[in-house]
């Protein structure tokens, strides 16, 4: 995969997304990461990007012009028309599912960082696909959700991770949270680490970190609970939802609500 990210801060971005996993990634090849300057295409001698925007009001708003120039470059450059996604508060919500739909389907992506007032929306209509926002909030700039959506997509592409286990255990991956970790030492300011934990009994660890994660994503993400249906068909399956509604009564009665009993 190539990812291009056209942005006023190329530095920075090459700067944080040269280090730890995603580094090591494009040093062997899994990915390419490019960060373009839109100042380069500009066409005066102040390399201005930004003017009033039209209708008043206060800030600056990028041209399209600059960002078209930095854009068509890109897709000479890799010889083809990349998946353009506009980094804007106005976007959907990027969440694990964007990241697997990002990194299964294009081999090509171009992240356009806004800044000041925003972008001038003939640019959108004309080269953007999609506009993806981090959340409900505001900032300066379109770099760090650029980054962020780099990182989340790129560690899924294969060899970037020693193990799709790496990922797939995570949060989010299947609609839950991730289970609590823990490490060394066995005990931490008299804080113990769960005892089956070092049971070595594996089958048992997973099956408690399975419920960790139920229980976690019940009280901590309700939205997200109240979408979960576990698996009910085989002998096993009744089995762990029966210890888990005699084990949390919480859990009991809220499942009921999710099946509508």
């Amino acid at each position: 995969m190539r990812i291009d990210i056209m942005t006023l801060f190329p530095d920075t971005v090459e700067d944080v997304l040269s280090e730890s996993i995603i580094g090591r990634a494009q040093e062997r090849g899994f990915v390419t990461i490019r960060a373009h300057q839109i100042r380069d295409w500009t066409t005066n001698k102040q390399n201005q990007v930004d003017d009033y925007p039209y209708g008043g009001g206060r800030g600056a708003v990028m041209q399209a012009d600059p960002l078209y120039r930095c854009w068509a470059h890109v897709c000479e450059e890799t010889g083809v028309r990349p998946h353009t996604i506009y980094m804007s508060p106005c976007g959907q919500v990027f969440n694990q599912d964007h990241a697997r739909r990002l990194a299964a389907d294009y081999e090509n992506l171009i992240l356009v960082c806004g800044h000041y007032e925003g972008i001038d929306q003939r640019f959108i209509d004309e080269c953007v696909d999609e506009e993806l926002s981090l959340g409900d909030f505001v900032l300066t700039g379109g770099e760090i959700a650029a980054m962020a959506i780099t990182d989340a997509v790129c560690r899924l592409l294969p060899g970037v991770l020693s193990d799709p286990e790496c990922f797939q255990e995570e949060s989010h991956w299947n609609g839950l949270l991730e289970y609590p970790q823990y490490s060394r030492p066995a005990v931490w300011h008299d804080r113990p680490v769960p005892e089956i934990l070092t049971s070595g009994d594996h089958a048992k660890v997973a099956r408690w970190r399975r419920k960790q994660s139920i229980l976690r994503t019940m009280r901590r993400r309700p939205d997200l609970f109240a979408r979960l249906r576990l698996p009910d068909k085989t002998k096993a399956e009744k089995k762990f939802i029966q210890e888990l509604e005699e084990e949390d009564h919480e859990f009991k009665v809220r499942y009921a609500e999710n099946l509508g009993r």
